[in-house]
């Protein structure tokens, strides 16, 4: 087997491969003698037909399944023996099956090297998620409006019981400590943006363009999916769609990014994830666990 390795950039790689004749008669072989156990040609039994009969009866889907079988492998072999590290499936291409030689092309990117070592102690800010009574009161207020009542009406025990409450105080600690715990589910959120941030400062690596694509693609879909679920016609979508399209990918690009430092993290420190645990989760964990910690009070208007 022939591998030729072409650098395209600092992560792309175009592999040219060319396989002999005799490793692609051997697998040809196989093929027609997987598809003869089930041929059904008039005059022999399954399996006992010729070769050559079977090869021009089935000969189109016999090449189609012979190319299935033997690109993954030679592709596989390849990377092995040029000690590449591809982190995405590769592009396949320029496929030719002539005089019993196959060739072809595989186009991909390598994993890129990721360099970040001060990674720990990452200074963050948390804001406090205490609840004024001004914010349990707008929000009263909020529930008062949304059940159409006027904006003198009486915020009492019989207003609490429309809510399902027995009294006024039962709902207003139930409303402090809903609202608490958005405040601390944002608060945990702005400071994992924090720790992201940082550590995008302070990493170095190449960023890999087949999974930003990858990337910004899934994004798009969500992003026509949310915009059909409010009922917007599809030239709209679309134009809205090439209106985000910057954003989308420098979004996707991000994503990439932390997702790799986080990789890199986990291997520097020996993180490990189990069958139904999510690795870069663990890894902020972990951060979060080492970062510098400072509370702030949320300022009241």
């Amino acid at each position: 087997m022939k591998v030729t390795v072409k650098k395209i950039d600092a992560l792309r790689r175009e592999l040219q491969f060319e396989v002999p004749k005799d490793r692609v008669l051997k697998k040809q072989d196989e093929v027609l003698a997987e598809i003869a156990k089930h041929a059904k040609i008039p005059g022999f039994r399954p399996g006992k037909a010729p070769k050559k009969l079977v090869e021009s009866s089935h000969g189109k889907f016999a090449q189609e399944e012979l190319l299935k079988n033997l690109i993954p492998d030679v592709y596989r072999e390849g990377i092995e023996q040029e000690k590449l590290d591809p982190i995405d499936y590769p592009g396949i291409d320029n496929v030719v099956f002539k005089d019993g030689i196959v060739s072809f092309r595989a186009t991909f990117d390598v994993r890129p090297e990721v360099e970040i070592t001060d990674y720990k102690g990452i200074s963050v800010t948390k804001k406090s998620s205490d609840v004024a009574e001004d914010e349990i009161a707008k929000t009263l207020d909020y529930f008062k409006k949304g059940r159409g009542l006027a904006d003198d009406a009486v915020l009492d025990d019989a207003f609490a019981k429309g809510m399902g409450f027995p009294t006024l105080d039962d709902l207003k600690k139930s409303v402090k400590r809903n609202m608490e715990f958005d405040k601390d589910r944002q608060n945990r959120a702005e400071v994992e943006n924090q720790i992201i941030d940082e550590l995008i400062k302070r990493a170095k690596l190449h960023v890999p363009q087949s999974l930003v694509e990858r990337q910004s693609q899934g994004r798009r879909e969500e992003f026509v999916k949310r915009l059909k679920g409010y009922g917007a016609k599809e030239e709209d979508i679309q134009k809205k769609l090439a209106e985000s399209e910057k954003q989308i990918k420098e979004a996707a690009e991000k994503d990439v990014r932390i997702y790799l430092i986080l990789q890199k993290i986990a291997q520097t420190e020996k993180i490990e994830a189990g069958q139904d645990e999510n690795l870069s989760a663990k890894v902020m964990e972990f951060l979060f666990r080492e970062a510098k910690w400072e509370e702030t009070k949320n300022d009241q208007k």
